[in-house]
Order: structure tokens, then sequence, then C-alpha cells
């Protein structure tokens, strides 16, 4: 996206030339599915995809907000002393809950700001554009009026946001793998005590193929809540017989020696692939450290598989993407990504092959399911950061 296209719709919008310019990322998630509330580990990635804004202070107390992706609401404007949701004003709650919390946290705004914002991630793809919002709000405000708030700090702010003012009861990978990205790495991180580290993802002669169903995903929030209650019945019943915490603590081998505590079948299946979804994501660490895609590639792959046989969430429309997209040259893995039911998955794919596998998935995919999907070929960038502000020409 061409910054100076921003900066003439500041420049349109607010009669004046910006004087700040930041961007933060969205994400997604390269393996450990299902894993976060089970304590196990998450293997998140920032993108190159994410959102941009140009910024400059004002003398008084009025924040006013546009959005170029959302120019039917126009300019949005709020005090520094109403600083409530307010669901008029759409997309702007997200920057307005983060600097509701960055005061509460005790760090002072002392005036108010203009800001334009365009971002370039595709709409309900699931690669997380709220949290993308968030973090760009709080690299914002922490660079405009010079706050050094800590990275983590603006990444559980943002979490609060999600979880709070907005009522969404998510996780903290979003924020952190946006927070936290870096080029060419993964994050391995345990979502309970947020220790993480990096793990190199060099893809020199590969691109990540994000392939998106464009199926609404309905059934997403009841699945993950029945799921989640499955998982917990299973380690209740494990329990009584083992000194654990979260499925995320159990080997392959313990989970094999004791599963059949678990009285229900589907439950222990649930269980499985918490169990084996968090051993594949701890071995995509490994390999990825020895530099080995072949395996990664293949931990991937049997990470769909679970998520299709013993976690259930897949669907047909995920299903005939990602089983296309194994069968096509080139291909290292591919999977679903998200809570499922639609949504979108992943390939990671040799340069070379990528429009041919663009133009065969498609072309399998219509035919099976009566729709397009949309692709889109990403690449592992850096988290949210100031970036240099460019001249309108």
């Amino acid at each position: 996206m061409k910054m100076t296209t921003l900066n003439k719709i500041f420049l349109d919008m607010f009669h004046v030339l910006p004087k700040r310019a930041f961007f933060a990322p969205g994400r997604i998630n390269l393996i450990g599915e299902y894993t976060d509330f089970n304590g196990g580990h998450v293997f998140p990635c920032a993108i190159t995809y994410g959102t941009y804004a140009v910024a400059r202070k004002r003398e008084d107390q009025l924040i006013r907000l546009y959005s170029a992706n959302f120019p039917d609401k126009g300019l949005i404007e709020f005090n520094l002393s109403e600083l409530v949701y307010d669901h008029t004003h759409n997309w702007a709650n997200y920057p307005k809950g983060m600097i509701r919390y960055i005061l509460e946290a005790g760090y002072e705004i002392p005036t108010g700001f203009e800001c334009a914002i365009q971002g370039n991630i595709p709409n309900g793809a699931g690669l997380s554009s709220s949290a993308s919002i968030e973090l760009l709000t709080g690299v914002m405000i922490n660079g405009l009026y010079e706050l050094a708030i800590p990275r983590l700090e603006l990444i559980k702010l943002g979490k609060r946001v999600e979880n709070e003012f907005i009522g969404v009861n998510s996780g903290i990978m979003d924020q952190f793998a946006v927070g936290m990205g870096k080029k060419d790495a993964g994050i391995l991180l345990d979502c309970q005590t947020l220790r993480y580290e990096y793990a190199p993802v060099k893809l020199e002669h590969h691109k990540i193929i994000i392939m998106n169903t464009n199926k609404r995903r309905e059934l997403a929030d009841s699945k993950y809540n029945e799921r989640r209650s499955e998982c917990e019945q299973a380690l209740e019943q494990l329990k009584t017989k083992l000194a654990i915490e979260s499925l995320g603590q159990l080997s392959e081998a313990e989970f094999d020696e004791y599963q059949h505590f678990i009285t229900n079948e589907t439950v222990r299946k649930r269980a499985k692939h918490a169990v084996y979804e968090n051993v594949r994501t701890l071995k995509a660490l490994k390999e990825l450290k020895k530099g080995n895609l072949t395996e990664f590639g293949r931990l991937i792959n049997q990470s769909h598989i679970s998520l299709r046989d013993d976690f259930e969430v897949t669907g047909v429309e995920l299903d005939s993407l990602v089983e296309a997209a194994w069968k096509q040259p080139g291909v290292l893995g591919a999977r679903m990504i998200g809570a499922g039911f639609g949504g979108c998955a992943i390939a990671i794919v040799e340069n070379d092959e990528v429009d041919h596998f663009i133009a065969n998935v498609g072309a399998i995919y219509k035919e099976k399911i009566g729709y397009n999907a949309d692709f889109y070929i990403a690449s592992i960038g850096d988290g949210a950061k100031e970036i240099m502000l460019e001249a309108v020409k």
C-alpha cells in the first residue's frame, strides 16, 4: 500500500499534513489450534498484510478518526473525556478502548489527535484485523506522546479492549503475535505463562498462501464453547488418576496410557487432539531450528487431519481447499487455521508453483463448492511499529 495515498487522505480530511506514520500487521497461526485453553502452546506469526495510520497531535481534547476502509462511517469524533463504547462509532471503538485503558493504566495523554487509517487485511478472513487496530493505536499513542509503555503491557491492554470494551471472549494470541511479530520468525507462545521464544521460518523458496473459503463461520462460536467443555470433561476424568492441571502437560505416551479413563469416545477424541496438537507445536519448533521445512510441512498436514477427524471443526469447505492443496506440486503442507467451520486455511508453496497452485486449487474448490475461494500471498513480517512518513507527491 502506498503511504502517499494515506497522507493525501489525511490532507483531504484534516486540511493539514500528518506528522508520524505507524503500522500493525495481521497474523496467522502456523500450528497449534485449540491448544491455548488446554494449557498448550500456539505458534503464530505476523504477516505483511496489516493496518497503516498517519497522525498528528492536536492542541485541544478532541480525537478525530477516519478509516479509508469504512468511508461510509465518515469522520468519527469524540473527546478525551468521552471514552465509552458507542455502537454508532463502529470500528473506532477499538482505538477508543485502547486510549481509555492506556489512561486508566496511569499514562498521560494530554491532548487529542487526528488520525487516518487504512488496512489491507482481507475482510472477514480471520487474520485478526481487530488486534491489528488495537496495537496500531497502542504504538501510535506511545509514539505521539513519548509514553514508553512496555510492549507486553500494550499487548495486555489490547486483549482487555477485546474482552471488556468490545465484549469478545478471546485469548491473548492475536495481540501477542501482532505486537511481538518478527520478520522470518514464528513465535512459540505459552498462552498461560506468556513464556515465548522465536523460531526461524526461513521461506526463501516458498510463500505462505492464505486460502479464504468465503463461507461465513456461523457455527464457530457455539462449537468453540462445546469443544472447550468437552476438553474440560476429559481433563476432570484424567485428574482422578493423574496429577495434572491441563491437557497440555501430557505427552502422547501418557495420553495413550491413560486415555481409557475418559469414558466418552467423542470426548476422548477431543482430548487426543489437544494433547497431540500441543506436542506437534513443540516438534515444529525443534524442526524449524534445524531448518527442516519438510518435516514442518508434515506436522502442518497432521494438524489438519487431527482437526478434521478428532476435533471435527473443519467442514466440507475447509477440507476441500486443504485436500486439493495437498495434491498440488511444490506444497510443503496445508491446514485450516482459526476456529474452523469456514474462514481460512494456509498452504506453504514453492515460489515457482504459486500461480499454478492458486489456479488449480481455485478450480477444484469452485467445482465442488459452487463459489470461489480467495487467495492471498503472504510473507512473515515484523510486529507493530512506527514507520517512515512519506511526503505527499
